[in-house]
């Protein structure tokens, strides 16, 4: 069983990191019938033109492209770096940090240390990390009745001065019955400054967040031998302003931002390539954004 628990950990679902096949002992060791598992499509596969039917009902007849199938993978298309090894945070209710790799890392390290492989385009691996995103400060914003818009939080957590810290990863901070109490409670308990107001409160999150990012970025160059010299942040969480300039000190990385509808755009582009119409997704996105 050694095995399979590591094929597990190392690929984050049922298909070898490896071979890029299903990985049948996990498939043997979860009792899944194997007929129920079909043939793995790569991303970019035109897979034909709509039936009668549905073109009956929509009106129109369309070529059916498959898409990077994972948020993230589509995200990961849309960031316009032409670098080899380029590393990302998808930013949004959670964040996923990682970097494009040429073939995964299933070392008992990268595992230890909660990363995982995920496919992206052209058959290259996203190796990555999820971590507490900005649900801290979207269940804050809830708890107050949303009476401040994200950006006018964002310039109140700029201004405030309160410097405590916690551990956005904790398990308290997934699903609590009240968010701003729990950020009170454990700088209570951790004798730090309590955030009292809006801003003190975004700032708690904002500050914990940017340094839980700094060291996934230590740990994750430790595990590729690569250093970054920047971060490309992408979907909607990269309109946090003050986040992003957290970000860049704590991490002592150039930020570069955009875009936010990474995932979309992502998608979008493995068809338009498909089609012909382009060749290169980097290169197309670093046109456009010079343009």
């Amino acid at each position: 069983m050694a095995k399979t628990e590591y094929s597990i950990a190392s690929t984050s679902g049922l298909l070898n990191a490896q071979s890029r096949k299903w990985d049948d002992e996990i498939i043997n060791a979860c009792g899944f019938p194997r007929n129920i598992f079909q043939e793995i499509i790569p991303s970019g596969t035109n897979l034909g033109e709509l039936t009668p039917e549905i073109q009956k009902k929509v009106g129109f007849n369309t070529k059916v492209v498959v898409p990077p199938a994972h948020d993230t993978a589509s995200a990961v298309l849309a960031i316009p770096s032409l670098d080899e090894d380029t590393l990302f945070i998808s930013s949004g209710t959670w964040s996923v940090m990682g970097a494009e790799r040429s073939a995964p890392n299933c070392s008992p390290e990268s595992m230890a240390k909660d990363f995982a492989n995920e496919g992206g385009y052209g058959y290259r691996t996203i190796f990555l990390r999820n971590i507490m995103g900005l649900w801290m400060i979207q269940s804050v914003k809830n708890e107050l009745n949303d009476a401040y818009s994200f950006a006018e939080l964002n310039e109140m957590a700029e201004k405030s001065q309160i410097t405590s810290i916690v551990d956005c990863n904790s398990n308290r901070f997934f699903a609590p019955e009240s968010m701003i109490n729990e950020l009170r409670k454990t700088c209570k308990k951790t004798a730090q400054p309590i955030p009292e107001t809006p801003g003190e409160l975004a700032a708690v999150i904002y500050n914990s967040l940017a340094l839980c990012y700094s060291r996934a970025v230590k740990e994750l160059e430790q595990l590729t031998g690569v250093e970054y010299p920047a971060i490309y942040i992408i979907g909607g969480g990269a309109n946090a302003g003050y986040l992003n300039k957290l970000t860049a000190r704590y991490t002592e990385k150039e930020v570069k931002v955009g875009p936010t509808e990474a995932t979309a755009i992502g998608n979008l582009l493995s068809q338009i390539i498909a089609g012909g119409a382009i060749e290169d997704a980097p290169k197309f996105l670093l046109h456009a954004t010079q343009c």
